[in-house]
């Protein structure tokens, strides 16, 4: 057996509050360093070495994957200011091309992008924030080649092809165009922090370097953004925080005049904004509205103390989201943990909800620019049925499926497979969902492999939906699980507030409760549970490998965020002063208290780890690759088993992993070999 890599101890102490703490590992907190990089490469080898036996499955399983999708596949069209858009692939290639007809889709193709050709020579590539000017000649767009999502922002004439030469570094890639076709506002990011923190203002047919400041947010806990209504009758300029919120607005006609505000932050108000005709709406948690409501003011008086209740807040609903047509109100709700679409005629007469029957679903509303149609789109997948893009009459109320995903291959019957959902009982009592997919034939006992994914964090929620690409570990007999923790959003708003700050550890007990209502449901057993998680949700992984560790016999923990002190603590990166309010401000003595005491890397000690498979990426700008490789350095020192432990940094790569299309799926077959090899299984 290969001999693990011994990072070198270079003791550092930390200070904060009188507390000191020992850093053995800080050193490596310098991409710069000659013999940091040398130590991520001699942990790659080391794991090629210890997976060489899987080489040739895991390239098996990326071929078994990838002959499920269809390679010359094409996005349903949508309409959009005398222009069809749709994104097409060509078959053997990584990227997509994003096309356009003017009128129908019988008139010539208009290649805007061909991703294919702009990302050759690059390992890495991403292409983002297309913005069409109104008067479709122009087009914005950003481009990524490192992935630390620092955008290079420039301007594409779609008449003559050719590509202006200013180039505007460090933005979000989001653009938006005023009315007269000109003017182009942008988000520029910290060049360290990486924080959007400006708005610029660009005129066509002058040099970036003349590019004027509109905004600066100050306050390093916000972020800021630009858009543009649905109406396309205003710009909107915002800044925001986990808990506040701020905006702005400007006629889009008139892109030279001073910005109006809509309501002055205030602590702890958070709101979004739409226009329709002579009103604003209005989604807040205004006035304790903890799951949200809607409301709406005139256009010429904005302030909170002009709003009335359009959707009143309800207890037992979170309200998601709205799109606004001509004719019709449609509502995002989440309630008991299913998404629901309500349809609402202006007139006030005949609302109804869309039926959906499954536990195990995903629906959201998609692309519907179009302002005066009856027609809804919307996606809809439950964990056994592959998406489809449905359009759908709220008149009528006929339903036409535009597409439905293909998985090729010929072996794939959703009638093979099974979902639901069950509740587990936290500690506290609470009870926490659970959805679950596995083949029907796939017998539940203690010797079934089980895994478990969850994340918990900023209030998102982990859908059920389906993978095409999961089916291989489906089909070699393991059950797929999702543990709907505290900490996002499932059953509202309240989810999340009970499981963030100093309610954070309900997050981590959580997902154990659910281990252990597996277990003893015989679902599985800790021979053959396993666990997931990424970004946050590598925390998660973290803190239960730390706080149960037991329960597993492999864990793989993605891009991890686990050095949650320290991070917290150094307000010149990313993932800090906008993170306070949902980590908490460790320069404060409780909550410095309270986070060091399930920080993952903190909480390392003497004990019996799982299997594990931690991954990063060198480029990462929310989770520095150097907190992965401190955590896996420790647990070197640590632990007190003959468990694989397993670490590989993507070289190329940040936070998101691969950019090609299929090469992502390198990725994930890593992954499955990891939990399908300890099961024993070798193809």
């Amino acid at each position: 057996m290969p001999t693990p890599p011994v990072a070198k101890k270079v003791p550092t102490e930390l200070e904060k509050h009188g507390d000191v703490r020992v850093d053995d590992y800080y050193w490596l907190n310098d991409p710069e360093n000659p013999e940091v990089i040398d130590y991520l490469n001699r942990e790659n080898d080391y794991n090629d070495k210890l997976t060489a036996h899987t080489k040739d499955f895991q390239n098996s399983l990326f071929e078994e994957m990838k002959s499920r999708i269809k390679e010359d596949d094409s996005s349903v069209p949508y309409f959009d200011n005398q222009y069809w858009y749709y994104t097409r692939f060509e078959t053997g290639k990584q990227y997509p091309i994003y096309c356009r007809k003017k009128g129908t889709m019988e008139a010539e193709e208009e290649v805007m992008f061909d991703v294919n050709q702009m990302a050759e020579g690059h390992d890495y590539f991403q292409l983002n924030g297309i913005e069409v000017s109104p008067d479709n000649t122009l087009v914005a767009f950003g481009v990524d080649t490192i992935s630390r999502r620092q955008y290079t922002l420039q301007i594409k004439n779609l008449v003559t092809g050719e590509i202006y030469p200013d180039k505007i570094e460090n933005t979000t890639a989001g653009s938006t165009f005023a009315n007269d076709n000109i003017t182009l506002f942008y988000t520029l990011k910290n060049p360290t922090t990486l924080r959007s923190e400006k708005i610029m203002k660009h005129k066509l047919g002058t040099s970036a370097d003349q590019d004027q400041l509109v905004y600066f947010e100050e306050d390093d806990t916000f972020d800021v953004y630009f858009s543009k209504s649905k109406s396309n009758e205003y710009l909107f300029m915002g800044s925001y925080s986990t808990l506040t919120s701020e905006l702005q607005f400007l006629d889009a006609n008139k892109p030279d005049e001073s910005f109006k505000m809509f309501q002055p932050r205030t602590r702890g108000l958070e709101y979004s904004v739409y226009h329709y005709a002579d009103k604003f709406y209005v989604m807040t948690n205004a006035d304790d509205a903890t799951n949200f409501k809607l409301m709406s003011t005139p256009v010429n008086e904005t302030s909170k103390s002009n709003w009335v209740d359009v959707i009143p807040h309800r207890s037992d609903v979170l309200l998601e989201g709205i799109d606004i047509f001509k004719d019709f109100l449609v509502v995002k709700e989440r309630y008991n943990g299913l998404s629901r679409i309500h349809i609402k005629p202006w007139n006030g007469y005949n609302d109804y909800y869309l039926p959906f029957e499954s536990e195990t679903f995903s629906v959201y509303t998609r692309t519907n620019l179009e302002f005066n149609t009856s027609k809804l789109r919307f996606v809809f997948d439950d964990m056994t049925t592959p998406a489809s893009v449905i359009e759908f009459d709220m008149v009528t109320k006929e339903k036409v499926v535009l597409k439905e995903q293909e998985v090729l291959g010929g072996k794939f019957d959703k009638s093979n497979y099974t979902s639901k959902r069950v509740w587990a009982t936290a500690a506290d009592g609470t009870k926490v969902a659970i959805s679950l997919v596995h083949r029907k034939d796939t017998k539940l006992n203690k010797d079934t492999p089980f895994l478990l994914n969850g994340y918990g964090s900023y209030g998102i929620t982990l859908t059920p939906y389906f993978s095409s690409v999961r089916l291989s570990l489906l089909d070699r007999g393991f059950v797929y699980g999702i543990a709907h923790v505290r900490g996002g959003q499932y059953l509202g708003r309240p989810w999340y507030e009970n499981g963030k700050l100093f309610n954070k550890k309900n997050t981590f007990t959580d997902f154990i409760d659910c281990s252990k209502f597996l277990i003893q449901e015989n679902y599985t057993s800790p021979e053959h549970l396993y666990a997931m998680g990424g970004s946050a949700g590598g925390l998660l992984m973290g803190a239960i490998v730390n706080m149960a560790p037991e329960l597993y016999n492999g864990v793989i923990a993605a891009v991890p965020f686990v050095d949650v002190v320290t991070t917290m603590l150094d307000d010149t990166i990313p993932l800090t002063t906008g993170e306070y309010d949902e980590w908490g401000n460790p320069n404060e003595l409780a909550d410095y208290n309270y986070i060091k005491s399930y920080s993952p890397y903190d909480n390392v000690i003497e004990q019996n780890y799982p299997n594990m498979l931690i991954t990063t990426g060198l480029h990462d700008s929310q989770v520095q690759y150097w907190e992965p490789a401190k955590w896996v350095a420790k647990l070197r020192t640590h632990k007190t088993d003959n468990n694989k432990l397993l670490f590989h940094t993507n070289m190329e790569a940040g936070h998101g992993g691969a950019s090609g299309r299929f090469e992502a799926l390198r990725e994930v077959a890593e992954e499955y070999a990891f939990f399908l090899d300890l099961e024993g299984q070798k193809e």
